[in-house]
């Protein structure tokens, strides 16, 4: 134990978001926290959100390339969660006002027709429980100064979750081979980065399956009505005022919005 407030440290973070302002990472004061006491101090901070009227969506999956659980030194990818206040129409507008330090990556978003509970899920049992995917893109707007941070501070600080643009097409899982989905993502237009969905864990659906079987850790479950971000295809690019940002996946269409002050 790190002798960590998991309620008082959840209110530092919530309030580092609301009031768009850099703060020290956790384990600098408490260099010992662990990942279990990362996802207690993420859940006071779901809680907070919840409590205020916020609704959840879904949950979201970060570090679901191989580099990057290699370079934080973990097996399985994290998790956080997307509220409704955090959703901006496709073609419509971020404010930078209301971030800190955004970074913006492309996404597959699994819409879930049916509750899937681990453990031992796999990604064929995701893909059978799922309604339809659609395009997304995901903003991260991680809370700490200059995006520094260890595992634990990331997971505590609901994974850089800020803003998600849903598209509006959607297409059943078993029309596409998700894997093999090609994305590009432009700013500007032009190309900043691409990938295919095969970046994420090898296969999108095997996040999902991931979510599950941590999920079950904790007694919880993947619910029907969700919609989950499986984790992105591309890198983080980072935002500018006056930016267009716009994304073309194989299969599923364009999807942009625009950054105002």
């Amino acid at each position: 134990m790190s002798g960590l407030n998991y309620k008082s440290t959840a209110e530092f973070l919530h309030s580092a978001e609301i009031e768009k302002r850099e703060v020290v990472r956790i384990t600098a004061d408490y260099p010992e926290m662990t990942v279990e006491e990362a996802y207690r101090v993420q859940e006071e901070l779901v809680g907070i959100k919840l409590e205020q009227g916020h609704r959840i969506v879904g949950p979201k999956m970060g570090l679901t390339s191989q580099a990057k659980m290699k370079q934080m030194g973990v097996e399985d990818p994290i998790y956080g969660y997307v509220f409704d206040y955090m959703l901006i129409p496709d073609g419509g507008t971020l404010s930078v006002s209301d971030v800190i330090h955004p970074k913006v990556e492309v996404e597959i978003a699994f819409v879930m027709g049916k509750d899937v509970e681990g453990p031992g899920i796999t990604a064929a049992q995701i893909l059978a429980a799922t309604e339809y995917v659609i395009p997304a893109l995901e903003i991260i707007d991680s809370r700490y100064e200059n995006f520094k941070f260890t595992l634990p501070d990331v997971i505590a600080d609901n994974a850089s979750t800020s803003r998600v643009v849903f598209g509006n097409r959607m297409v059943r899982p078993d029309q596409l081979e998700l894997d093999l989905v090609g994305a590009t993502l432009s700013i500007n237009g032009e190309i900043k980065d691409l990938g295919a969905g095969a970046a994420v864990v090898g296969h999108p659906a095997n996040s999902l399956a991931m979510l599950a079987n941590m999920l079950a850790k904790k007694g919880e479950k993947i619910k029907a009505g969700e919609v989950i971000m499986s984790g992105g295809i591309t890198g983080a690019i980072m935002l500018n005022v006056g930016d267009t940002v716009s994304a073309k996946l194989d299969g599923l269409g364009e999807i942009s919005f625009k950054v105002s002050e």
